[in-house]
């Protein structure tokens, strides 16, 4: 069983800069595909923001933050991080960490979740 917990959220202006910060403990940390989701106000299923391989070989990007949000690891303190940069109203919503096998896109493919964190840009 794989815990994770978010930090980092807060309240940015438009065109700020946020690092989100997600520890993992309770399972082989490296044996999991990282990936970071956030659900918007008034959005029922959650949105693929970017995803990273067991040991950061390979990284995956929703098409609306490529160029602006990088998601990058830890292995040896079992932590996952997403630096977001130029953010926008659009991008206000919980962001949440999860863990999977291997690379998915889709809520429901991940096993293991965080309990999110609150990502506020005002406009």
């Amino acid at each position: 069983q794989v815990q994770l917990v978010e930090s980092g959220g807060g309240l940015v202006q438009a065109g700020g800069s946020l690092r989100l910060s997600c520890a993992a403990s309770g399972g082989t940390f490296s044996s999991y595909v990282m990936g970071w989701l956030r659900q918007a106000p008034g959005k029922e299923e959650r949105e693929f923001v970017a995803a990273i391989t067991w040991y950061g070989g390979s990284t995956h990007y929703a098409d609306s933050v490529k160029g602006r949000f990088t998601i990058s690891r830890d292995n040896a303190v079992n932590t996952v991080f997403l630096q977001m940069n130029n953010l926008n109203f659009e991008d206000t919503a919980v962001y949440y960490c999860a863990a999977s096998r291997g690379v998915r896109t889709t809520q429901k493919e991940y096993d293991y979740w965080g309990q999110g964190t609150q990502v506020t840009v005002s406009s």
